[in-house]
């Protein structure tokens, strides 16, 4: 898919793309295999990145025939998470990402935020970085009926964006969330975290490594 013309809405991811919490949710999400008494390989890992917690915490369920509810994991992977979050001095925006917002918010490009995260940890990350007033709209997968790899989010996006999908992209560092951009018909740039572990990126329309290069795109 050629890049857009004329581009009026950027959706973001937010874990890779806007906020480094990869590694946070790696260390919440083995704390609770640990505690099920479980051995996640990294392949099955990787298999989870882009999805939601709780789309995640069902497929364990069925891998490995568990007893345990899927929703109780939830809560104890993000009780986990929310420890790490609030005192991991490391934790820090995506380098170069809010520079980026702050050009597309000057430019009158409309921006939404279209995460699997659970819209509490949204809240989070955007209150403590201050990131609301750039944003028309937030999207939670765990408030939806399908997560990425579905399109659904990206649908949902671009209705609350009311512009066409024609003059939207998407940026997205997890290769589930690609291909629901894929599948939503909707550009998709890449983006390529260091910290984003076993992501190919292969289907992305176009793959960048540093922000400042969609200064040059759009």
């Amino acid at each position: 898919m050629k890049i857009p013309k004329e581009i009026k809405c950027v959706i973001f991811d937010m874990d890779g793309v806007i906020i480094n919490s990869e590694e946070i949710h790696k260390k919440a999400y083995y704390q609770t295999f640990n505690a099920l008494n479980v051995d996640v390989s990294e392949d099955l890992y990787k298999s989870f990145t882009g999805s939601s917690t709780i789309n995640a915490f069902q497929k364990l369920v069925a891998h490995f025939n568990l007893d345990n509810n899927p929703e109780d994991l939830v809560l104890e992977k993000r009780a986990r998470y929310v420890n790490f979050f609030e005192n991991g001095p490391n934790l820090d925006l995506v380098a170069g990402v809010k520079e980026i917002i702050q050009y597309f918010y000057a430019k009158g490009i409309t921006l939404i935020l279209a995460s699997s995260s659970a819209m509490v940890n949204i809240n989070r990350v955007f209150k403590r970085f201050d990131l609301e007033k750039y944003f028309l709209a937030k999207i939670s997968g765990a408030d939806l009926k399908a997560s990425k790899p579905h399109p659904e989010i990206f649908n949902k996006a671009a209705l609350l964006s009311k512009i066409s999908k024609e003059n939207c992209v998407v940026i997205e560092d997890s290769d589930n969330g690609i291909k629901a951009a894929n599948d939503a018909n909707i550009f998709v740039f890449g983006y390529a975290n260091v910290l984003s572990e076993g992501q190919t990126l292969a289907n992305a329309d176009a793959v960048i490594s540093d922000f400042s290069e969609l200064k040059k795109l759009i």
